[in-house]
């Protein structure tokens, strides 16, 4: 199975929830408004992507590698950070919900 790549491209109001993202690399892409809520994104890479005003909670994060990501106005209920690869591992937050998210030994 060849991994998908993904450049410079903006992702805008996609449910994630209902349409899978698709399995691959992301590099200096931004996600807008997006629903990732319950979103199975395991195995995906994101690098110098920015997600603005998006649903994450609950999502799947099981080896999901994000190398110098930013979040702002972001609902992050309830994800589980611990399982990120942690290679490279780099995030910010800005006024983002973090409730019942995890950190553990990162």
């Amino acid at each position: 199975m060849t991994t998908q790549y993904f450049e410079e491209e903006i992702f805008e109001k996609i449910n994630y929830s209902q349409r899978p993202l698709a399995k691959g690399e992301y590099e200096y892409c931004r996600f807008i408004n997006c629903d990732f809520s319950n979103a199975d994104l395991s195995g995906v890479k994101f690098a110098e992507c920015e997600f603005l005003e998006c649903n994450l909670s609950l999502a799947n994060l099981k080896n999901t590698s994000f190398r110098d990501v930013r979040f702002k106005n972001c609902k992050m209920l309830g994800l589980q950070f611990e399982f990120c690869n942690e290679f490279g591992l780099s995030f910010s937050f800005e006024n983002n919900v973090l409730n019942h998210t995890s950190f553990y030994q990162r």
